[in-house]
């Protein structure tokens, strides 16, 4: 049964070799640009000098890691990550499915087309144009939020520098850019349901939320799960550019995290093994979380992406 296993898989290749080289090049991509590079994790481990190389510099061993725990900084930086991380997941996350269940259940063509439209063109602005625009218009003297609340009373605020602020504009404005293409992918997903399920329902008097009930949301779970699962096990990797694009000395105390900490002192610092270190447990983590909610999700719903 082995050879012959092994034999039809031989015939497969020979037969699909157009295939296979087609995916090549992908291949050849990822081992250069995201395999090769893995090793040099190791320097995680060494004191690491350029004069020296990878090789010749002296092992320390969980030094770096024991310098980042006993930091004054690391418990502070790891609490802003996860609050700023759960924080855009609890508020991101279901607004393109909600985004996509209104659609689907938009009858009129023209409407349906314009929504999408206006919800999926700020995916397409860069972070340093939308990171201008928060400014603009987050001004304490001329910005529109601030003409408005001072019309009606109010004080003006500094949205960009006050640290009770940072997160909220933060999560605000991705919800604003990516809600509507994330939503796509639901879209996607609630394309496969028999349009006769909703005639059914329809003649059984069901309302427009019964019917997102009882048969879009069972439609999209494994795609709900599968995105639900890939942003979780990224729950320590938050957006490090727009972070630093609206970062500033005042908000430091809630807008330094992980990312933004590497990013100083290994490229601006150059203390490579000990900004190496801090990413290498950021990624333990990150799988470890993976791994965990990955288990649960297959006991609760039979959804996991392995």
């Amino acid at each position: 049964m082995l050879a012959r296993s092994i034999r039809s898989s031989r015939l497969l290749g020979k037969r699909e070799w157009q295939l296979w080289l087609l995916v090549l090049p992908a291949v050849v991509f990822f081992l250069i640009f995201h395999y090769a590079p893995m090793y040099g994790l190791v320097i995680a481990f060494k004191r690491y000098s350029i004069g020296k190389g990878i090789m010749e510099s002296p092992w320390v061993g969980l030094m770096y890691f024991e310098r980042f725990f006993n930091s004054a900084q690391c418990w502070e930086l790891i609490a802003n990550t996860l609050i700023l991380s759960f924080y855009q997941l609890l508020v991101a996350f279901p607004l393109p499915i909600a985004l996509a269940f209104m659609l689907n259940h938009t009858r009129g063509k023209w409407v349906k087309k314009s929504v999408q439209t206006i919800t999926y063109a700020p995916h397409f602005i860069s972070l340093v144009v939308l990171t201008g625009m928060l400014t603009l218009f987050g001004s304490p003297s001329s910005g529109i939020i601030n003409v408005l609340i001072k019309r009606l009373g109010g004080n003006p605020i500094y949205f960009m520098a006050e640290p009770g602020w940072f997160r909220h504009v933060f999560v605000l404005s991705h919800v604003w850019q990516h809600t509507g293409y994330q939503a796509i992918i639901f879209l996607a997903a609630l394309t496969a349901v028999d349009v006769s399920q909703y005639e059914a329902a329809t003649l059984d008097g069901a309302t427009k939320l019964q019917k997102i009930w009882y048969i879009d949301l069972p439609a999209i779970v494994p795609t709900l799960v599968t995105v639900l699962l890939l942003q979780v096990g990224r729950m320590l990797n938050v957006d490090t550019q727009k972070v630093l694009l609206m970062q500033s000395a005042t908000n430091l105390s809630t807008s330094e995290i992980i990312g933004t900490y590497v990013y100083k002192i290994g490229l601006l610092n150059g203390q490579f093994s000990y900004s190496t270190a801090i990413n290498l447990f950021q990624t333990v983590v990150n799988v470890v979380i993976l791994l965990f909610v990955n288990l649960v999700s297959r006991k609760l719903t039979n959804e996991s992406l392995w």
